[in-house]
């Protein structure tokens, strides 16, 4: 009988285990997927500033500055379309 409750406790153990190692991940999943989110709508933002306003228009500068608000409250991404990706922030 004890070799069994061993075995069920060590059973138990790697579960618990398995399942909380797993779940800090998540969480990271979900925050790359909202600041991804976040980063792809203001990129449409700025899109529809220069298509309606133009490139240099002062409503494209807006929306700039809000973009590279949203990639600084998300440092942890990769800013593949980042134009001064080599240079500090």
């Amino acid at each position: 009988m004890t070799r069994m409750i061993r075995i069920l406790c060590v059973g138990l153990l790697t579960l618990v285990g398995l399942v909380s190692s797993s779940l800090p991940v998540r969480a990271d999943d979900n925050k790359h997927a909202r600041c991804e989110k976040r980063i792809e709508e203001a990129q449409a933002k700025l899109q529809d500033a220069i298509q309606k306003h133009g490139e240099d228009s002062k409503e494209a500068r807006k929306r700039r500055d809000e973009l590279e608000q949203v990639k600084r409250d998300c440092p942890d991404m990769d800013h593949h379309d980042d134009h001064d990706h080599d240079q500090p922030h």
